[in-house]
């Protein structure tokens, strides 16, 4: 007999959108604050000013543009630039709770992190993505310099404004979001299924059992699948 396919559907759900917003678990005792990777763990001999640098997860991509200097822009979901401008305070590593929080309420920053706080250990990938948009790479100091301008708060949205429309518009011009868009399809497929009411259930009892019962943790996982639906 073939199995159920939408308990398997919604645990993906699950994985993807936490993958998609770079929820990383945390080890208990941490403090709410994820582990460094030792300086100089990565060779930055072969970066050059203006690189796309991907991080790829289980199922989805981190993205950043390479600034020179073990230095990388990438946009982060973070609900403190809401709340104060101290930029010390701000360039703290974004635990998991800053970064839900962030997603929530649409907030977000990009900051300037060493390859390390943003390879977070995961191999890195350069200008991968270069041979999707062929003869419309720009210049590698015009992406540097993009990415260096964009610096600092700025909305957050899955659908619009994510890490990927960033590193795309600095690179190549033209903010888009290739991962969004297969993100998009299966929470389409799996909201137009005829058990969806059941597919939302099972999303929702696994984020408890997975962070805990809190109303920041369960009900994005169940409400952000609709507004994605309805946005598309």
């Amino acid at each position: 007999t073939m199995k159920n396919p939408v308990p398997q559907a919604a645990s993906l759900l699950l994985e993807k959108l936490l993958l998609l917003v770079h929820v990383r678990p945390l080890p208990a005792g941490s403090g709410g604050e994820p582990p460094a990777a030792a300086p100089g763990y990565y060779d930055t001999s072969c970066f050059k000013r203006g690189d796309l640098l991907e991080v790829p997860r289980t199922l989805f991509i981190h993205f950043g543009i390479y600034l020179g200097e073990n230095r990388v822009a990438h946009l982060m979901p973070d609900i403190l630039p809401a709340f104060t401008g101290d930029r010390r305070q701000i360039q703290q590593v974004v635990t998991n709770k800053r970064l839900i929080l962030g997603v929530i309420t649409k907030t977000a920053s990009i900051r300037v992190d060493t390859v390390e706080d943003f390879a977070y250990g995961g191999s890195i990938l350069v200008n991968h993505m270069d041979r999707l948009f062929e003869d419309q790479v720009l210049g590698s100091e015009e992406a540097a310099r993009r990415a260096e301008k964009l610096v600092g708060a700025t909305a957050y949205s899955l659908l619009w404004n994510n890490c990927e429309h960033f590193v795309t518009y600095c690179r190549y011009g033209a903010p888009v979001s290739f991962q969004t868009d297969k993100f998009c399809e299966t929470v389409k497929m799996i909201i137009r299924d005829q058990r969806s009411v059941l597919a939302s259930v099972l999303v929702g009892l696994a984020s408890i059992v997975c962070l805990g019962l809190a109303p920041c943790t369960t009900l994005p996982t169940i409400f952000i699948p609709f507004f994605l639906w309805m946005a598309g």
